[in-house]
């Protein structure tokens, strides 16, 4: 299982200086791929293309950058740039985006998220090859193309929780990106039922990327406390809840990994055994609990 490393927002706010520390230190340290996520502040394409632009090696990936607001032909445009920009070195996680958020920030329809979804795959796909495309769906209407010098089409991972969403990653996509989710429902429900899709569609088995929140420390109970309270949120929303439902837990605190070295250690080895093939972990804490978080994992690569 590969370990990788969230960068930005999700670990608080940060300057550009300090995002393009975060992705530096978790080159030096050997971390696979640094992702970044579209929260409300940075955004995360051109935060890679900064950032990635200054630091070799390292790949990067978001995870995930929501649609809705982004027209195919946008959304090429931008991961073919952050490819020319970094030597070809990013995995584009996509999503359907929260669908409260959707309607109330941005006053778009959230309405059949797998269709909409699927039709916008059929022509994202061909425009990140740099091909040209006529297309109107019934949901979409795209023309023109996206070609970037020196770009090569990224893989694509799509957020998907849901068994229709699960399908749609398994059949049109490199794989799966899940956040919050814990590892018997990684087991039972999201790891095979991509992996069926793949197998269906004759596509070679999924990557599998588990983003969750992890902290080394000695004080796991109050670790735990302060993760309901910064998460709270998403432990309301539908989509995250249901998760957290089928894995039989009260909140996002319950499938928080945390705990000193050893414990960290344990629980990750608990996401590979259940065919995770991506760790993104999202250090969480203050300045001194995220560095000794990134030590350590580091340690376990």
């Amino acid at each position: 299982m590969r370990i990788g490393i969230s960068i930005g927002d999700v670990r608080g706010p940060a300057t550009l200086d300090e995002l393009a520390a975060q992705v530096r230190t978790a080159a030096e340290l050997g971390f696979d791929t640094a992702w970044s996520s579209q929260a409300f502040g940075w955004d995360a394409l051109t935060s890679l293309a900064v950032v990635g632009s200054q630091v070799p090696r390292i790949s990067l990936g978001t995870a995930v950058v929501p649609v809705p607001q982004r027209h195919p032909l946008v959304l090429a445009g931008q991961a073919l740039s952050v490819q020319a920009a970094t030597g070809n070195r990013l995995t584009l996680g996509i999503g359907a985006g929260i669908g409260a958020m959707v309607r109330t920030m941005f006053g778009l329809p959230a309405d059949r998220p797998v269709a909409r979804m699927r039709e916008y795959l059929t022509v994202l796909a061909p425009l990140l090859r740099g091909e040209s495309v006529e297309h109107r769906g019934e949901l979409l209407t795209a023309s023109g193309g996206a070609a970037v010098p020196g770009a090569e089409p990224p893989q694509v991972l799509l957020a998907a929780l849901g068994p229709a969403m699960l399908r749609l990653a398994g059949e049109h996509t490199d794989g799966v990106v899940t956040w919050m989710t814990g590892p018997r429902t990684l087991a039972e429900h999201i790891v095979p039922s991509a992996t069926k899709a793949a197998e269906s569609a004759g596509r070679p088995a999924p990557r599998v990327v588990a983003g969750l929140v992890v902290c080394v420390t000695g004080d796991e109970a109050g670790v735990r406390g302060r993760v309901a309270e910064a998460f709270a949120l998403a432990g309301q929303v539908p989509e995250y809840r249901a998760m957290l439902d089928r894995e039989g837990v009260a909140g996002p605190q319950d499938v928080v990994i945390v705990g000193d070295e050893t414990a960290v250690a344990v629980q990750l080895a608990r996401l590979a055994d259940a065919g995770v093939t991506d760790c993104l972990a999202s250090p969480f804490g203050t300045t001194e609990e995220q560095d000794r978080t990134t030590r350590a994992l580091a340690a376990l690569l």
